[in-house]
């Protein structure tokens, strides 16, 4: 008795179509998880330069905060309208310069990255980091000034262009690119 052999359909297996289907579907999958890796990565940058921007703000503030005398006096050395930061090297000298001096010089030169360098380029700091220090509210009757510190900085992503002008233009013609991050000292007059 000759016996013939029947095969069903669901012994088939795969047809090169199925195949090709489940490879595209896996290669969509596998863009997507490369794309959220992306933004991973531009998240953790974000996260990190603003974090640097924090130490660099308070690391002014509070060098403003220790002289406070240069800050109140009536043209206070810590106001200046240039932005900190674009000058790649300045020599610093405490011995030959003011505290306040010392300290913009200084402060420069850490918003310029000169601390890391590779070849000839400063890599120190964060992404084209600009300083900016405004007296922003005079010596009122009670001797009390308020200084704000800003550091600027170029994000990854375009946001929402912020309302302070520290570094504003600086970063191509989309300000929604540039990042700020200011703190207010106040200085009170604590001798009455």
């Amino acid at each position: 008795m000759h016996m013939m052999m029947r095969y069903s359909r669901s012994n088939r297996g795969f047809t090169l179509i199925e195949v090709l289907i489940t490879f595209f579907i896996i290669a969509i999958g596998l863009l997507g998880l490369a794309g959220l890796q992306l933004t991973t990565l531009q998240s953790q940058l974000e996260a990190y330069q603003r974090a640097q921007a924090i130490l660099l703000v308070e690391d002014m503030a509070n060098r403003v905060r220790v002289n406070p005398a240069a800050a109140k006096n009536s043209t206070p050395a810590y106001t200046d309208g240039d932005e900190y930061g674009l000058l790649t090297s300045v020599a610093c000298d405490p011995n030959t310069q003011t505290i306040a001096e010392y300290d913009l010089c200084d402060w420069n030169n850490i918003l310029a990255g000169q601390s890391v360098s590779l070849g000839a380029a400063n890599v120190g700091s964060i992404n084209a980091a600009r300083g900016c220090i405004e007296n922003i509210v005079g010596p009122s009757g009670d001797g009390e000034v308020i200084v704000r510190v800003t550091v600027a900085w170029m994000g990854t992503a375009p946001t929402v262009a912020p309302d302070n002008t520290c570094g504003q233009g600086a970063y191509g013609d989309d300000d929604r690119f540039r990042r700020v991050l200011s703190i207010n000292s106040v200085l009170a007059d604590l001798t009455n």
